[in-house]
């Protein structure tokens, strides 16, 4: 395995910190996070082991429930517009749920050994939910990394409620999962891929030391300037918007087509299910889309408590999340 970036090797998975309350998958903390046990005992070693990266790959990483549905959304249409315009009726968006069209690496090797990713052609858009330091280093080095990131108190209720929706779907059940559960644990950095503090501070740190490989996306600032920051991830990715295409209104017509609202009510995420390895109802992926939403969930008492952890954890890292009171 890969320096600095290993994957636990299978026959360790079954002597790390086993964590079982989180509904739908047991958790296992390797290398101070807590990977879903099945992710971690498959799909990281596939990543590290078969994954080839390609120079025009690009990656698309996120902490769950952070904006993962939209920027995936926002980054195929700017990387696509050429052969798919964004004002096209019949665009893959209006037909296909982001999450069937840019692939989980790790989810896709967990669930299934025949993973087909080499036979994308490139460029390639695919995403990840692992912290950086668990991608393979050889990832690290050749492609390019675009990550959002979310005010942990957001994160956590839309979460809670997507997995209360979805564990069904995964062979587990969240009926009896309270907010009051799934707060304490987060709090204790004990939820998938957590805690979410040390998870951004990974990527927010390697964008500022290499800037060309990494990009570090808040989705309250996407919220407040989707076309701004629209076009940052498309320098980044090398598809800048041209003089031309701003004229035309290219970029507007971008985030018009991965607006929430229009997302929301295609059919296909009204009424549609997940495909292959994540067979989940479409429309669990879609909620609010807004910053705020967790003072009407969690008392002011619960909310300085996490606050207060959050912070005691990012002192002297030189990170903060944006407050979204």
């Amino acid at each position: 395995m890969d320096q600095g970036g290993a994957a636990a090797p299978e026959m360790e998975v079954e002597s790390l910190p086993l964590e079982t309350r989180c509904p739908p998958f047991p958790l296992r903390q390797y290398n101070g996070f807590w990977i879903p046990e099945i992710t971690l005992r498959r799909g990281v070693p596939a990543f590290h082991s078969r994954f080839t990266p390609r120079p025009s790959d690009i990656i698309l990483a996120s902490f769950p429930k952070s904006g993962t549905t939209w920027l995936k959304a926002l980054a195929f249409a700017t990387l696509n517009r050429a052969a798919h315009p964004p004002t096209s009726e019949d665009h893959p968006l209006c037909r296909t749920n982001p999450h069937d069209i840019v692939r989980f690496v790790e989810i896709d090797f967990a669930f299934s050994q025949s993973a087909d990713l080499e036979a994308l052609p490139s460029p390639r858009l695919l995403a990840t939910h692992l912290p950086y330091s668990l991608l393979p280093e050889r990832v690290r080095e050749t492609c390019r990394v675009a990550c959002v990131s979310r005010e942990p108190k957001d994160a956590l209720v839309s979460w809670w409620k997507f997995i209360k929706k979805a564990a069904p779907a995964f062979g587990g059940d969240a009926a009896a999962f309270t907010f009051q559960e799934a707060f304490d644990l987060s709090c204790d950095g004990r939820c998938p891929y957590g805690p979410q503090w040390r998870y951004a501070v990974e990527y927010w740190e390697a964008s500022v030391r290499r800037p060309d490989k990494v990009l570090f996306l808040r989705y309250e600032e996407m919220l407040r300037e989707p076309r701004g920051e629209l076009k940052r991830l498309a320098e980044f990715m090398g598809c800048e918007f041209s003089v031309e295409e701003e004229e035309r209104g290219v970029a507007d017509a971008v985030v018009e087509l991965c607006s929430l609202d229009r997302l929301k009510n295609m059919e296909v995420n009204r009424n549609g299910r997940g495909k292959g390895k994540l067979p989940v109802n479409n429309a669990n992926f879609f909620r609010k889309g807004v910053a705020g939403d967790w003072s009407n969930h969690m008392s002011p008492e619960m909310a300085q408590r996490l606050d207060k952890i959050v912070e005691d954890a990012l002192q002297g890292s030189g990170f903060s999340f944006i407050s979204s009171a």
